[in-house]
């Protein structure tokens, strides 16, 4: 894997020295780089700012999707009611929807990690509230029969089946929150990286571009590693979904 990426970054230097592209229009890995040594990018306060929207987004969309699919496992009348209302909620693009939260929220930090959880929220709540449904009836009557209680038949039976789907939406959260939370600096922000790309792009500095799309996705990969080291630790190999 590590091959496949150097490979890349070769290919992309070879390509800007053979064929003399502009440094506008692609700079070199190497020019790319030289930006982190030059301090009016301010690249340590602006990744912690878009790493606290991505991270505080992302956490906020699993624990909100998470209470929501098993309060509808439960209690079937809220899923018939609040379900459909969620799915045309998903509909609203969220670029469409970010200049309302600026305006409800003003500029910072939680407009932009309540536009990552708008993004994020859902896949993972319609994957959790599936794996909550797929349970053997066999299994349910058994532990109905033995008297066990609501708690007893989520904790042992319905919840670990649960948990494959649960981090496939979590996987899929991990990538929409990097999104969210550059949608919203781009629509209002004052801090973050993707605030430094709109401001660095009248400028045409390509290279501070390049650079502030490395580090967004560096910390995609660093939540989406996460996710991984956790569903290895938790879920049984057989019963992941891949």
């Amino acid at each position: 894997m590590i091959a496949v990426h150097l490979g890349v970054v070769l290919v992309w230097q070879l390509a800007v020295d053979l064929f003399a592209i502009p440094a506008f229009v692609l700079p070199s890995p190497r020019a790319t780089l030289a930006t982190l040594a030059q301090p009016h990018y301010a690249w340590l306060p602006n990744v912690a700012v878009t790493a606290i929207e991505i991270f505080g987004g992302y956490l906020l969309g699993v624990v909100v999707g998470v209470v929501c699919a098993v309060t509808f496992s439960w209690f079937r009348l809220i899923a018939v009611i609040l379900l459909p209302l969620f799915v045309t909620l998903n509909m609203v693009p969220k670029v469409a929807l970010g200049p309302l939260i600026i305006v409800w929220f003003s500029y910072g930090i939680v407009p932009n990690i309540l536009i990552a959880f708008s993004i994020c929220f859902f896949p993972i709540l319609l994957t959790t509230a599936r794996g909550l449904s797929e349970v053997d009836p066999d299994l349910l009557d058994l532990v109905r029969s033995l008297k066990g209680s609501r708690w007893q038949l989520f904790q042992k039976i319905q919840l670990p089946g649960a948990l494959p789907y649960l981090f496939s939406g979590m996987k899929v959260g991990a990538i929409l929150a990097v999104a969210g939370a550059t949608v919203g600096e781009f629509i209002a922000s004052e801090r973050g990286l993707g605030y430094l790309m709109i401001q660095v792009q009248a400028g045409l500095d390509t290279a501070g571009m390049l650079m502030a799309v490395i580090l967004l996705t560096l910390i995609g990969v660093v939540l989406y590693g996460l996710v991984l080291l956790l569903e290895r630790l938790v879920v049984v190999r057989d019963a992941r979904i891949q």
